[in-house]
């Protein structure tokens, strides 16, 4: 089993670049499932043609224990699995739980067998550190472009990750490159990589099909599969399962 989160500043592209994974990785034979950790629920948005699915937290609201996999689980685009974490109600108690309730709900119906967790901002703490503390998930990817505030914020969540990983939890898996066009861009996040002994696994230019294809409700794998950039999604996919070990991988596809 691959258990992967992917963390980042807030606007980074995390989502858009989990979906596509998501897909890519489908391609590939994996049966996957990806899973919102937001309370906006906006995760698998581009999986659903631009529609938002309702959240694990608002069903057992409404539904309890007698919630099934089926009402949590919905099938996306590439036949890839997807859930939404969700929230507490706007002003009134903490978006953790949402996530922590949603993982004891999919665990106790055994829905996992490959996922992609993706965890809101920067935040790693709390609920939001859950995919790594808890066992949910073996290797965690960050996001970054060049930007200041980008790096910042990834500097912060791979020293956390580290926190986690010397005390047996989550690893660090590497550094995803979403390219901005800043300056020094790549000398910047290579100096980062360094810093954090890690290294960066993967990268992406920036290309109008990404915002063609949001606007289309779909994914670039999905709207345009043979072009360039869908290549670049599934390199990155490539990359992903490499630094998620052989074994792991080997055990994916049995």
């Amino acid at each position: 089993m691959l258990k992967i989160a992917v963390y980042g500043k807030g606007g980074i592209g995390k989502s858009t670049i989990s979906s596509n994974l998501s897909v890519a990785l489908s391609e590939r034979g994996y049966k996957v499932m990806q899973i919102g950790c937001d309370p906006k629920a906006d995760s698998t948005i581009q999986l659903h043609q631009g529609h938002t699915v309702t959240s694990i937290l608002d069903i057992i609201r409404a539904r309890g224990d007698k919630a099934g996999l089926d009402e949590l689980v919905t099938e996306g685009s590439g036949g890839v699995l997807c859930a939404e974490a969700g929230g507490p109600t706007p002003g009134m108690g903490c978006a953790g739980r949402g996530i922590i309730t949603a993982f004891e709900a999919l665990e106790e119906r055994n829905a996992f067998d490959v996922v992609i967790y993706d965890v809101l901002g920067d935040v790693v703490c709390g609920g939001f550190a859950m995919p790594i503390r808890e066992g949910y998930a073996d290797k965690v990817f960050i996001v970054t472009s060049g930007e200041n505030m980008a790096i910042y914020a990834a500097a912060n969540i791979a020293a956390a990750v580290k926190s986690f990983e010397a005390r047996g939890y989550a690893s660090l898996g590497g550094i995803l490159l979403n390219r901005r066009g800043v300056k020094r861009e790549q000398e910047k996040v290579e100096e980062l990589a360094e810093d954090m002994e890690t290294e960066i696994i993967g990268f992406l230019d920036y290309s109008p099909l990404v915002g063609e294809a949001e606007e289309l409700g779909k994914t670039v794998m999905e709207a345009y599969p043979d072009s360039d950039m869908a290549g670049q999604y599934r390199k990155m996919a490539d990359a992903v399962l490499a630094a998620c070990g052989e074994e792991e991988v080997k055990k994916a596809y049995a």
